[in-house]
């Protein structure tokens, strides 16, 4: 296995969540792609333009001209898509034991169509099916499903459309916990609705409160943002949703936890009494039953999580001294073909600690964690998915819905204290059926936390081998 180390430059500032302290001999070596360019093909299921870096972007959906039907009878339409080359990456049944239905059998608009196409969606996975007919009827839907197997698409889809472009009301609002999740939901949402003048709006905390309110004097019809800014703007006055019938809630369990319910319970009542919930996540606890009772309209209720943790992650662990970890990190570096890596640590200063020793080692890091700065967080998000950098380093705000399909391997250097954490975490890889690799570090004081997770997920992690086949996390 190849050590790759230094082969990108490291990252742009210390204050952005990145250090440059990389040797000198290291400094003139060029970024770019991993040698091997099969196992670092990038999914069309995740591509977002590098310029997506304001995180109260506004953007109407038409700036791109339809693509001309090339059949007056419409038989020949997708002939004419521009579509992203094929992902012929090995997948898991998680997305591929399906019923074989194609998206046009859920008579979607021919606009919203070329965006699923365009936006590199081929057949539905298995929530998708589920999902989508059930939402395009206007029933209240309570859906749990494996992380990375399509839940965005399942929601976004019947949202956009039941959207009503010539009406210019908020229509339909999608709550998500974290910042990055939001602009990553929107940036799907944009994508999808690029021939439909759908007009979409992302707001979260930590950006200018003001640019949010003279965005929302202009058309919107997709809300996308956090709970509490939302509410902000609700009670301003200036985000009015007397006319929101869909509300999505994205990470469900996570926005019905006491960091997020009142803001929620407060929010539901100045939406119509007409509304409809799509509720989705990996993980319900009994905080969202109570919820539903008090909610929602007879739900509709989808569970594919009889098997808790993916089929294509593989798991181990390695015993080690907590002094031992970084020389343990550093063999593991050296010895994995890693495409992309995310690097769990259950503390803020432990993460920037860990980032500044692995940046001295001479492998190219980020950091991110909820205490930075809104503007930094944004921009070492995009530049990690965008391939500026090999790994990243955070807590556990980006164990939540993040989507970056070059991510074949999750590290954890602290064990997390709950096995709902690590069933989040290792599902930062082996996205949308594809392969990864979980690896923790396990001291003697994790070891029972390491067994209660097996016990509660049903999952096995076995002994880290001396050699790890490639082949388990990289075809």
């Amino acid at each position: 296995m190849n050590n790759n180390r230094g082969r990108y430059q490291p990252g742009t500032g210390t204050g952005r969540g990145a250090y440059q302290q990389q040797p000198q001999a290291q400094q003139h070596v060029q970024r770019g792609q991993p040698q091997n360019h099969q196992q670092q093909q990038w999914s069309r299921r995740a591509q977002l333009p590098g310029n997506a870096t304001n995180a109260n972007e506004i953007q109407t959906s038409s700036s791109q001209p339809p693509v001309a039907s090339s059949d007056s009878n419409g038989q020949d339409w997708k002939a004419s898509l521009r579509l992203p080359p094929p992902d012929t990456r090995y997948q898991t049944a998680d997305v591929t034991a399906t019923k074989g239905n194609e998206f046009e059998d859920y008579f979607l608009k021919r606009d919203l169509l070329k965006g699923i196409y365009e936006k590199g969606f081929e057949k539905p996975s298995p929530i998708q099916e589920e999902s989508i007919p059930i939402a395009l009827t206007g029933s209240d839907i309570l859906a749990r499903a494996k992380n990375g197997t399509g839940k965005t698409g399942a929601f976004c889809i019947p949202v956009l459309e039941r959207i009503d472009p010539n009406t210019n009301v908020i229509q339909a609002m999608i709550l998500v916990p974290t910042r990055e999740l939001a602009l990553q939901t929107s940036q799907v949402c944009k994508e999808l609705s690029k021939y439909l003048n759908i007009h979409v709006m992302v707001t979260t905390g930590g950006t200018s409160l003001r640019d949010d309110i003279m965005r929302l004097h202009q058309p919107v019809h997709l809300l996308v943002g956090t709970p509490g800014r939302i509410l902000d703007l609700t009670k301003k006055g200036v985000c009015v949703l007397k006319d929101c019938t869909m509300l999505v809630m994205d990470e469900a369990d996570k926005l019905l936890s006491a960091e997020f319910q009142p803001s929620l319970e407060e929010l539901i009542q100045f939406l119509p009494q007409n509304r409809q919930f799509l509720m989705y996540s990996a993980t319900f606890p009994v905080t969202v039953k109570a919820f539903k009772e008090r909610h929602l309209r007879k739900p509709y209720v989808i569970n594919l999580m009889d098997q808790l943790t993916l089929m294509g992650v593989t798991q181990y662990y390695a015993f080690v001294e907590e002094r031992q970890k970084v020389h343990c990190l550093n063999t593991l570096f050296s010895k994995l073909q890693i495409n992309q890596s995310i690097i769990f640590c259950n503390s803020v200063n432990r993460v920037e600690l860990l980032a500044k020793k692995i940046t001295e080692l001479g492998y190219s890091c980020f950091y991110i964690h909820a205490k930075m700065v809104q503007d930094h967080r944004n921009r070492v998000f995009h530049e990690f998915r965008n391939g500026a950098c090999r790994n990243l380093v955070c807590t556990d705000l980006f164990t939540r819905g993040i989507d970056i399909q070059a991510v074949n391997v999750v590290i954890n250097f602290d064990f997390p204290r709950t096995s709902e954490s690590y069933l989040h975490r290792v599902g930062r890889s082996g996205r949308f059926g594809h392969l990864g690799l979980a690896v923790n570090l396990v001291t003697y004081e994790d070891r029972f936390k390491m067994y209660q997770t097996e016990q509660e997920l049903g999952t096995e992690i076995k002994p880290i081998p001396s050699n790890i086949d490639q082949a388990i996390y990289c075809q």
